[in-house]
């Protein structure tokens, strides 16, 4: 048992270590992408700092997101590999459960931080019409990078609870057995 313990750990360390390279360039392509106002790319390439950090910001807050997303369906795989059959859910079954999660992670990601980022936009622009955050964004603006950063961040700490409830209601739970209670 310990050694099947151990030999599943390491696949899943190395298994994670490439996914993260994968999810690290997926997300950094996907929000570079879903930015309409003005290409972010260029603008880290023309060494925008404010860009930078708001990107930098994005990528990780996906990143955590993406976390919280497959926690329950990488704790199925891991019972599925090692309980016993007809326990859980086959492991092949569990994979693509894992990468449902993971697809529906981003999805949620991708569409809550810009949501996020617009709504707040929005309600600033109420209060002042002078402060576009976008062309403050676009010019350099680091102090507005920093705040927009914070947005992000702070969407993804009330976001990631409501995910990672949602998955978990998502993976079907083992069966663990019958209990009689009145014959």
């Amino acid at each position: 048992m310990y050694l099947m313990q151990l030999t599943l750990s390491l696949f899943e360390l190395i298994l994670m270590m490439f996914m993260s390279g994968v999810i690290i360039f997926v997300i950094y392509r996907v929000f570079i992408k879903a930015n309409p106002d003005f290409d972010m790319e260029e603008e880290i390439k023309k060494g925008n700092v404010a860009v930078g950090t708001l990107v930098a910001a994005i990528m990780v807050s996906a990143a955590l997101l993406l976390q919280k997303g497959v926690g329950a369906s990488v704790g199925m795989v891991r019972m599925a590999v090692s309980a016993p059959a007809g326990t859980t859910l086959p492991v092949w079954q569990a994979l693509l459960l894992t990468v449902g999660h993971l697809v529906l992670s981003l999805a949620v990601a991708v569409f809550s931080v810009s949501i996020t980022l617009r709504l707040f936009g929005r309600m600033v622009r109420k209060i002042r019409p002078d402060l576009r955050m976008g062309e403050q964004l676009k010019l350099g603006n680091l102090a507005v990078g920093i705040l927009l950063s914070a947005v992000v961040f702070i969407a993804t700490f009330y976001i990631g609870e409501g995910l990672s409830a949602l998955t978990k209601a998502l993976v079907p739970q083992p069966v663990i057995g019958t209990i009689k209670i009145m014959e």
